[in-house]
């Protein structure tokens, strides 16, 4: 089975929660710092303990390869295994590296991250030095039903400096001049089409943060067949209702979250007057849990306006 038919089943079986295991040694309660050997086993002690806990509130998983490469080796150890034990728990992994070289280039990047030590289900891409970028990472979609990620319109701030710079040929469908980002979506929908699966959506997907909520319904009409993986929801500002508009008949996408769900026990502690030190991993698990139900069942309220 493709990974995006996966996927499909596991926001159908879960919900549309992402959680995003950008996990840096000072997310972790102090107790559980003070007791690891190093930062690096430090995170991997808390991913397994959130994973754990939230397997069956979760259709996946993404993984920041940037807050496991600033620990070194063994940061890029406790990565290898924060993959390796998501995926023997038979859940889904998005490898968040953002590559974009090309031709060999790509393909050593795809053989990284498609199989050894950091293999992934999906992996996010940047489409910005051409198609002949994204292009080498198919044949992993053909032979073992990979899934990739390209950064479309996404939810920082910076995104307008180059996404929304309108381009001359065309009219998009609302009546504005299409924008870099419409290019982008375009050229993806054309690849997705022939890497689709049994329920209708591409390998190839699209990052749209919904951060912006008055493009969102344009943006899912446009690309019925881009299964969406949908930033800024939380900590960045979006809400339910703005992830919702860029959902298809309740799926097409999946929510990503991070810190709103990795530091959802020091939330629940400064709220309740705690002390810190009453925490460890097992009350982080917990709360994670609290966070991912509470966020998958506001999509699904919103799904439902």
């Amino acid at each position: 089975m493709v990974c995006v038919d996966r996927l499909f089943e596991a926001v159908a079986c879960r919900g549309h929660v992402c959680v995003g295991l950008d996990t840096a040694a000072d997310y972790v309660p102090a107790a559980e710092r003070r007791r690891a050997a190093s930062d690096a086993e430090t995170v991997l002690a808390f991913n397994r303990a959130l994973v754990d806990a939230t397997l069956d509130a979760a259709a996946c998983y993404k993984v920041q390869i940037a807050y496991y490469e600033e620990m070194g080796i063994a940061g890029l150890r406790a990565y290898a295994l924060t993959l390796q034990y998501i995926r023997e728990r038979g859940g889904i992994v998005i490898a968040d590296i953002k590559r974009g070289d090309i031709a060999d280039t790509a393909l050593r990047y795809a053989k990284a991250h498609f199989e050894g030590e950091f293999e992934a289900d999906f992996v996010t891409l940047s489409p910005y030095m051409g198609m002949d970028s994204i292009e080498p990472w198919a044949s992993y979609i053909d032979s073992k039903g990979k899934g990739a990620f390209v950064l479309m319109r996404t939810s920082n701030k910076g995104m307008r400096d180059f996404e929304y710079l309108e381009l001359r040929d065309g009219v998009s469908g609302n009546g504005a001049g299409p924008r870099l980002y419409h290019a982008v979506g375009d050229k993806l929908a054309e690849l997705a089409a022939d890497h689709t699966g049994t329920h209708g959506y591409g390998a190839f997907g699209a990052v749209v943060g919904c951060t912006e909520r008055e493009e969102a319904a344009e943006i899912r009409a446009r690309y019925p067949g881009l299964f969406f993986l949908i930033p800024g929801y939380g900590a960045q500002g979006g809400a339910a209702d703005d992830a919702a508009l860029l959902l298809r008949e309740g799926n097409g996408g999946v929510v990503n979250a991070s810190r709103s769900i990795l530091k959802a026990w020091a939330a629940e502690l400064k709220k309740s007057g705690g002390n810190e030190e009453m925490a460890d991993n097992v009350f982080a698990a917990e709360a994670a849990r609290r966070a991912a139900l509470e966020m998958r069942d506001a999509i699904l309220a919103a799904i439902k306006k």
